[in-house]
């Protein structure tokens, strides 16, 4: 949700000079360019699109979400630069969600670009595309473990279309395992990061001191944990691993799906990891005087930079709220601090009384 370091709303990228999520190709290093694109009704603003340029053509990390007005912005920044959606070979996704997958599946498919994600991300796939029977929200189910049930009938009366199966071809390749990529004359090493999805990856080019970070190592805020389907068994632990593994990298400058270039991912990580740790203490402390569900210990924390109480939260955060505190009580159990009990109102957990 949020992390100690400059606003997001106020955040200047030092590659264009502007507030980073302002329109426009802003070069980042030879021959990559950061691409902001609109998240309406969102409130990140923008999610970067980086084209890096080979002789073959263009390769994309991550493609934006396939709305009007983000692919009139793409289509125009690539022509700003000398290219347009025909010279797109491929798009390397970080990870499964709307603004990352969905524009970049549809033009893939349009023009015969690769489409290539992790292959962690299969499951939520299968349920988008019917392998698995979809006929309401999926995310209900996890709010419901949550103890979050009115939020989830909230949801529900709000949600009346189901996916689009466009926005949600499987992809032309998986990835699984880390592994380096050619990308034209660069190489790529692609990381599996997963945690904020189980089939996150971010790619870094360590010959340019470059961190494509996706959603797992973000300046100004931190990704949400837990708000995947079908629901990871430790959402935060595996985030908090893939941390450590990106942090025994070398120290990257960081290219990140949201927010302004960064300078450094040894420190973001630091940052990130601290956040986390303290969160854990907080949810812990809130379990002192009896079980509760993920719903109630949010009720318990602060939220935001700005540490509001949960009540202050808009529905849809409220949500998402309920959700990443489960996940830091289920890292809880998974470390042996706390015990958690299928109820009828959802998983309680309950701290371990230690001798």
């Amino acid at each position: 949700m949020t992390s100690p370091s400059t606003p997001t709303a106020y955040a200047v990228s030092p590659d264009s000079g502007e507030h980073w999520s302002k329109e426009g190709a802003w070069r980042v290093a030879d021959g990559i360019h950061r691409i902001p694109l609109p998240l309406p009704m969102d409130g990140l603003r923008a999610v970067n699109v980086y084209a890096i340029e080979t002789d073959e053509g263009l390769t994309l990390i991550d493609g934006g979400w396939s709305i009007e007005v983000a692919r009139d912005l793409l289509e125009r920044c690539l022509r700003d630069i000398g290219y347009g959606f025909g010279d797109i070979r491929r798009f390397l996704v970080t990870h499964i969600h709307r603004d990352h997958f969905t524009l970049a599946t549809v033009l893939g498919h349009e023009y015969g670009a690769e489409v290539v994600l992790g292959l962690g991300e299969k499951p939520a796939l299968d349920l988008l595309n019917g392998e698995v029977e979809l006929d309401r929200n999926p995310f209900l189910e996890v709010l419901r473990t949550a103890g979050a049930h009115e939020i989830a009938d909230l949801w529900a009366a709000g949600a009346t279309e189901l996916p689009d199966p466009a926005w949600w071809q499987y992809p032309d390749a998986w990835l699984s395992g880390d592994r380096q990529l050619a990308v034209g004359a660069r190489t790529l090493d692609a990381v599996h990061t997963p945690g904020h999805t189980p089939g996150h990856f971010v790619y870094a080019e360590q010959a340019a001191g470059l961190l494509f970070a996706g959603d797992h190592v973000l300046p100004t805020i931190t990704p949400s944990i837990g708000f995947t389907v079908p629901p990871a068994a430790d959402p935060l632990g595996d985030f908090m691993a893939s941390l450590a593994k990106v942090r025994a990298l070398p120290d990257l400058q960081v290219l990140p799906a949201h927010g302004p270039v960064a300078p450094s991912s040894h420190a973001r990580v630091d940052e990130l990891l601290v956040h986390h740790e303290h969160r854990l203490e907080l949810s812990l402390a809130a379990l002192a005087d009896g079980a509760r569900t993920g719903h109630e210990v949010a009720h318990r924390l602060p939220w935001t930079r700005h540490e509001h109480e949960y009540g202050e939260l808009d529905l849809f955060a409220q949500g998402m709220a309920s959700m990443e505190t489960k996940a830091h009580l289920d890292l809880l159990v998974a470390q042996g601090r706390a015990t958690a009990t299928d109820t009828a109102d959802g998983i309680a957990y309950a701290a371990v009384v230690s001798d």
